[in-house]
């Protein structure tokens, strides 16, 4: 049996603790903030003006010259994205920033069944007879090309300028692209390494931007507001779960503060609704549980063109109706991802503790779910995992995508695989906590040894210990609406992880919801609370340690408050 986690408080900086404090935090951010790192009160809030500049970015100036020039010369401009919600808020992003500047712009994304990832000669074919631009003049790349090499190529013999924005990690070899912006390509002395695809893409236009005001293109106008994107923007970057640094963090939070404040995408409104959000409330979270999956499930299932349209569109109308397709494409999506996770946990059963790795594959699986079940089996054994499907394109290959944990670099571990036993990847990219691979069926055996070889000798042990870890216990009197609205105001996710509590309960009802779902009745102290855990179905004792989660509770009313128990170890009597 996998033993069930440790629940242990994260530590806090008592030096950080009293210097946030002194500076006014509040007692509870300040623990939080000290807990996650953060000493200086100088880098609690802000806004778009602390983002770091532009020129900092290697690249970008050359590529605001590159896109400058074709604005003049009245060139066709087709941004080409990935497939996934980084790729297409990206490709809206530099769709409408380029629109606003005078640019005659479209778009192509790949059809991930039909062409794979990024640029590849294929894509350039289809470019070349767009169906609503025509031929092309320059191809922009959004969330992808960094890995185009023979892509690029084919683009430029057929005569066809290249602009690279990507924020994966490159190879040993960069495309011979016009102008290419990375933050991750050798030499660049950008601060923020974890900046999305869509973020790139915003500071290509801002680059972009000062060009033109340089050359005088805004006289007699207003320059246009490149702020308006940031929903957009904050939205990619929470889906693509890079981590977020303060870069990161300000890109979210001027996104959010739009987003609040009705100032958003007709598509994005609309998806909030159906997703039963108000946009007042959203925060950080929303847009990752709520609003991303359903711009991934077109990439997944069918085409994520719908889901960039649905950005893009002004109407209201038409934009509701893009959503609602949306969403019931992530209803589907939903359905067959439960059905595969099911079947992944039967295959891997009780995993071997000595291994450090999961890989699962069966021959049914859809190609385009494979991560969502990959993520599953991470968080449930806290070990890399990666999930296959046979390609639907090529017989005998397999597509893969795989999730991480925090210590082992999941790029880092295919490159190893690629050296210890060439030719059993054919190709392979992507972050530290997520990666994509094609490979043969029949080097299966062969990788998944090396696989696992790889991140024993990569990973440090320790990381493979299951510990949740959390921020302590709230007071009674801190469960409530006010706490959450304080916690709101801030940015969490990927490499600052959202606000989970641990306190010792008093169980006072337990029952199953859908025979899936253990609702609660809780005491703390004098203050009763209900609870949620979902997936769970055992029942607990009559006192219970639980790691939770503070949410809304709708039934309760604007005053109410509900916890979401992520972890719960029962406890003998007498220890609540």
């Amino acid at each position: 049996m996998t033993p069930p986690p440790r629940i242990a408080p994260r530590r806090v900086d008592p030096r950080a603790l009293a210097r946030l404090t002194a500076a006014g935090v509040s007692p509870l951010m300040a623990r939080l903030y000290a807990s996650r790192g953060i000493e200086n009160p100088a880098l609690i809030g802000g806004g778009p003006a602390d983002l770091l500049p532009p020129d900092t970015m290697r690249g970008a100036d050359d590529a605001g010259r590159l896109l400058a020039d074709a604005i003049a010369a009245r060139r066709r401009i087709l941004v080409v994205g990935d497939y996934d919600c980084d790729g297409a808020t990206g490709v809206a992003v530099g769709v409408l920033g380029l629109r606003t500047m005078g640019a005659i712009v479209d778009y192509l994304v790949p059809n991930r069944f039909e062409y794979g990832y990024g640029l590849t000669p294929e894509i350039v074919e289809a470019a070349l007879v767009h169906p609503r631009l025509g031929r092309p003049d320059m191809l922009v790349t959004v969330d992808n090309g960094i890995a185009s090499i023979e892509g690029v190529a084919a683009a430029r013999t057929a005569g066809l300028q290249v602009l690279v924005t990507d924020h994966h990690l490159p190879g040993a070899t960069l495309p011979e692209a016009n102008a290419l912006v990375n933050p991750n390509q050798p030499g660049c002395s950008f601060a923020s390494k974890h900046v999305a695809g869509v973020g790139v893409m915003f500071y290509v236009l801002c680059a972009l931007r000062a060009v033109l005001r340089a050359r005088g293109a805004f006289a007699g106008r207003s320059e246009p507001p490149l702020a308006d994107l940031l929903d957009l923007v904050a939205l990619g970057t929470v889906a693509d779960v890079v981590r977020l640094d303060r870069n990161n963090r300000l890109l979210v939070a001027a996104g959010l503060k739009r987003i609040r404040a009705g100032r958003t995408r007709p598509g994005l409104l609309a998806l909030l609704r159906l997703a039963g959000r108000e946009p007042r409330d959203v925060g950080s979270l929303d847009l990752g549980f709520a609003l991303g999956p359903r711009i991934n499930a077109a990439g997944r299932l069918a085409d994520i063109s719908v889901g960039v349209e649905c950005l893009l569109e002004d109407d209201d109308a038409r934009a509701a109706a893009l959503a609602a397709k949306l969403d019931a494409m992530n209803r589907e999506r939903r359905d067959i991802e439960a059905d595969m996770r099911e079947e992944a946990l039967a295959d891997v059963g009780e995993p071997d503790p000595e291994r450090r790795t999961l890989v699962a594959f069966r021959p049914t699986w859809h190609q385009g779910v494979v991560g969502l079940v990959a993520s599953r089996l991470k968080e449930r054994f806290a070990r890399p995992a990666l999930a296959l499907a046979r390609d639907d394109r090529q017989p005998g290959l397999l597509k893969g995508s795989g999730r991480s944990i925090a210590g082992v670099h999941l790029r880092d571990a295919l490159d190893l695989v690629d050296r210890r036993a060439p030719g059993v990847l054919l190709r392979f990219g992507g972050h530290a906590m997520a990666a994509g691979l094609t490979m043969r069926e029949d080097a299966m055996p062969a990788f998944v040894d090396a696989f696992e070889a790889a991140v024993h000798e990569l990973a440090d042990p320790t990381c493979f210990a299951q510990v949740v870890e959390t921020d302590g216990p709230l007071a009674p009197e801190e469960l409530s609406v006010a706490t959450l609205a304080e916690l709101d105001h801030e940015v969490w996710g990927q490499g600052f992880p959202a606000p989970l509590f641990a306190d010792r309960f008093a169980v006072i009802s337990q029952r199953l919801v859908k025979d899936r779902h253990l609702k609660l009745e809780l005491r703390l102290g004098t203050r009763r609370v209900s609870a949620i855990a979902f997936g769970r179905t055992e029942p607990v004792g009559e006192q219970a340690l639980i790691a939770y989660r503070l949410q809304r509770d709708g039934w309760r009313g604007e005053s109410g408050i509900s916890l979401v128990a992520t972890h719960i170890a029962t406890l003998p009597e007498g220890l609540a």
